[in-house]
């Protein structure tokens, strides 16, 4: 979903003949049942692709793909912005749009650098970001993690990190609870349906100070999980409910 996000961005959108079934922006990519996290590699290659793209490596799918001479450009979760301007660079030169893939990147670094100097009261402040009412979360080492790390936010999830939750780890509402962060943003609002109200229904949350302030953010799930060019979208988010956080 991410590297539709950025083809279209960065002027490659007529060459996107397909697309799996988790890419939903921008409005004009095409709609396809082709499943993301199950890619069936004949599927996939009955839509005879120049170039298939693809975030990680399931059942053999970049193999079985180059097994009928199909290329793959496969692009991980990128862990922070420089490698998610590399990643769109990259998509850029591997479609013969490398000059928008440079512009795209220019306004990225720009807006972002210019957005996150906006709040400079919010550094020292403490952030929980939830990726589900189960308090799944993400740590300083992924790309979202990145993206706090700009404002100069501490993320409560580093500290209570399990090393083998590869930066996605589930912590203990009662490690939330006696960390009181100062700013909650919710990444679960559409999968989840969770908002500022439903947050504060919770047993003893109303005491944390994001919830006694109103600190908390309601995010789009798929701009914040994605690290494309929309990421400035969510930093802009994040300028905006930053404004006014003194720190702790």
């Amino acid at each position: 979903a991410t590297a539709t996000e950025s083809l279209f961005a960065i002027g490659a959108g007529d060459q996107v003949i397909a697309v799996d079934d988790q890419s939903n922006y921008p409005a004009e990519a095409p709609v396809t049942d082709l499943s993301g996290f199950q890619p069936n590699i004949e599927a996939i290659a009955g839509y005879e692709p120049d170039l298939v793209i693809a975030a990680y490596d399931p059942g053999g799918l970049v193999e079985g793909l180059e097994t009928l001479d199909i290329p793959v450009l496969l692009q991980d979760a990128a862990p922070d912005l420089d490698a998610a301007y590399e990643q769109i660079e990259a998509l850029g030169e591997a479609t013969g749009n490398a000059e928008g893939a440079e512009t795209v990147v220019e306004s990225m670094r720009i807006e972002i650098a210019e957005l996150a100097a906006s709040a400079p009261g919010a550094a020292g402040a403490t952030v929980y970001h939830e990726l589900g009412p189960d308090f799944f979360t993400a740590t300083s080492d992924t790309f979202i993690g990145s993206v706090y790390e700009l404002f100069g936010l501490v993320n409560i999830a580093d500290a209570a990190a399990d090393a083998d939750a590869g930066g996605y780890p589930q912590i203990r509402g009662e490690y939330i609870l006696s960390e009181s962060p100062d700013v909650i943003v919710l990444a679960d609002t559409k999968c989840c349906e969770q908002t500022s109200d439903t947050v504060a229904d919770r047993p003893g949350w109303d005491q944390i100070e994001a919830v006694a302030n109103g600190d908390i953010v309601e995010a789009d799930d798929d701009i914040a999980s994605r690290w494309g060019p929309r990421t400035v979208v969510f930093v802009e988010l994040m300028a905006q409910a930053l404004q006014g956080i003194g720190g702790p």
